[in-house]
């Protein structure tokens, strides 16, 4: 959960920061987990909507739209002690950087977390049909991007 987490996020201490949050609201609420979708999928969703959350009132806490934040955090892993990417790895996450907010998360799912569709779907809360689309284009602009070896 913690590498779901830290795809989200990008930053360790933030990563530590909302899976400790995470972990607190499963805590104290799998009393009333009903049961109706694997426990797995239900603490991802926690995780997801928790790590997505951070991100947008780290952004309104710095007086700074949702954009500067992600431009922020990308900008500040070359210098991330944790990151263990080369450059390779850097361009790939500014190419998903510039992807719509659900491409990305779809695509990080998919491609990092090796989540199946259905899996993804009870996640996201979201069909199947949907997140295939979204997956399909948020790969074709990503390889678009780094076939064209544009610069960030």
């Amino acid at each position: 959960m913690y590498w779901h987490v830290r795809s989200i996020v990008l930053d360790h201490n933030d990563a530590d920061d909302v899976l400790q949050n995470t972990f607190i609201k499963i805590y104290r609420n799998v009393a009333s987990f009903k049961a109706d979708s694997k426990i797995y999928t239900w603490m991802y969703r926690i995780a997801t909507n928790e790590a997505l959350t951070f991100l947008k009132l780290k952004a309104k806490r710095s007086n700074i739209s949702n954009e500067e934040l992600r431009d922020n955090t990308i900008k500040n892993l070359v210098s991330d002690v944790y990151f263990e990417g080369d450059e390779i790895q850097l361009k790939l996450q500014k190419a998903i950087a510039t992807l719509p907010e659900k491409q990305q998360l779809v695509f990080k799912m998919k491609y990092f977390g090796e989540h199946t569709y259905e899996e993804l779907s009870d996640i996201l809360e979201t069909s199947v049909g949907g997140l295939k689309s979204s997956y399909h284009i948020a790969v074709k602009k990503i390889t678009e991007i780094l076939s064209n070896n544009e610069t960030f």
